[in-house]
């Protein structure tokens, strides 16, 4: 069998590294232990929701009404501007599969950012250019629109996934405006709830090239469910449900969603994340004191990046506590950075027990 997968496998594919994710890195050798999981971005609150059984011998809308209105409402854009889809991962991929020609067409990244832009993109024999962000993490506008003709979309992650840095609105503004006549401006809202005086959705209207993604994963603490949304020139959406699946959005994700989107259900979320900007302070306050880290990036999202020299020893250590961040070193610009997911109070501080008594026993060897 092992053969004939080789024989038929796509060329593209053969060499296509998947995407680790958090769950993926860390799936094997924990064993019944509980770990305590600050590598993914989740949020830390679990919340409570009523599902209701009778239509699951249905299939579901292809795009629920009750989800779409109340996404369209809660962004200030039209419903006609929105598309639900299994996560802003599946609108990145439908981007790619509408616009991108396999084997011709290809995208542009400005690393480090999200890697699923460009696994997204090499899984449909897209090819990927880069232009790396500034050692500052601005855009790189000069670099970037030296490649206009050359790729059919941009992905511009803000706030960035993982430096927590937000765009430049004037750079972002050179970016879209330099394109509109070439290919799309996908700016990733993931974690606009941290930052929301900085959201683009209000100006989809001023600019018919610019694409928004957004996701009920992080601030509204839903990432289980795989809800994300594309907002978007009505043309674009209309582009995007030509290649959508028939049924992406299962009835039980559309009526948790729905309940997300109700007033108390943001006024909820609204409070969360004031919650966790609380802790993510504390953790920055505590972070700075030790010699051993440097702060790198921003915070306009719900984690932290700092570098330290002894980066895998520390990870290592919290491993062997049950503590997981995520590495992010492999990244350019990242060497020796590691990310922190903000997590409750508890967790926040028993991970700085951690690493507070990791340097100690650091300095007492030396």
């Amino acid at each position: 069998m092992s053969n004939l997968v080789d024989k038929l496998l796509c060329d593209n594919v053969k060499n296509l590294k998947p995407y680790e994710s958090a769950r993926r890195l860390f799936a094997a050798g924990t064993g019944e232990i509980q770990q305590t999981w600050l590598n993914a971005n989740e949020s830390p609150f679990a919340n409570a929701y009523d599902v209701d059984s009778e239509r699951f011998n249905r299939y579901p809308d292809c795009q629920p009404t009750s989800v779409i209105n109340s996404y369209a409402a809660y962004s200030g854009v039209a419903p006609e501007n929105t598309l639900v889809s299994r996560g802003a991962d599946e609108g990145i991929e439908l981007l790619i599969r509408a616009f991108c020609n396999p084997a011709q067409d290809a995208v542009l990244i400005c690393p480090p950012t999200y890697g699923m832009y460009a696994i997204s993109a090499e899984t449909f024999n897209v090819d990927v250019h880069k232009a790396p962000l500034n050692e500052d993490f601005s855009l790189d506008v000069p670099s970037i629109c030296a490649y206009k003709d050359k790729v059919k979309l941009v992905f511009i992650c803000s706030p960035n996934n993982p430096t927590g840095t937000k765009v430049d609105a004037q750079q972002l503004r050179q970016v879209v405006e330099h394109f509109a006549d070439s290919a799309l401006v996908v700016v990733d809202e993931a974690y606009i709830e941290f930052d929301w005086q900085s959201s683009w959705a209000n100006k989809l209207a001023t600019y018919p090239n610019l694409v928004v993604l957004r996701t009920l994963s992080k601030a509204f603490a839903l990432a289980g469910i795989r809800c994300g949304f594309t907002l978007a020139a009505p043309a674009v959406i209309q582009a995007l449900l030509k290649v959508i699946a028939p049924y992406p959005i299962p009835e039980p994700v559309a009526q948790i969603a729905s309940q997300a989107l109700s007033a108390s259900g943001i006024l909820r979320m609204q409070d969360q994340v004031s919650d966790l900007n609380a802790q993510r302070a504390k953790l920055k306050q505590q972070l700075m004191t030790i010699p051993h880290v440097e702060l790198v990036g921003d915070d306009k999202a719900n984690f932290i990046l700092f570098r330290c020299e002894q980066k895998q020893q520390l990870m290592q250590y919290l491993v062997d506590n049950h503590f997981l961040i995520r590495d992010q070193s492999k990244q350019i610009n990242l060497q020796n950075c590691l990310r922190i997911t903000v997590g409750t109070a508890e967790q926040n501080q028993q991970l700085m027990d951690l690493i507070f008594s990791f340097f100690k026993l650091q300095d007492s060897a030396q």
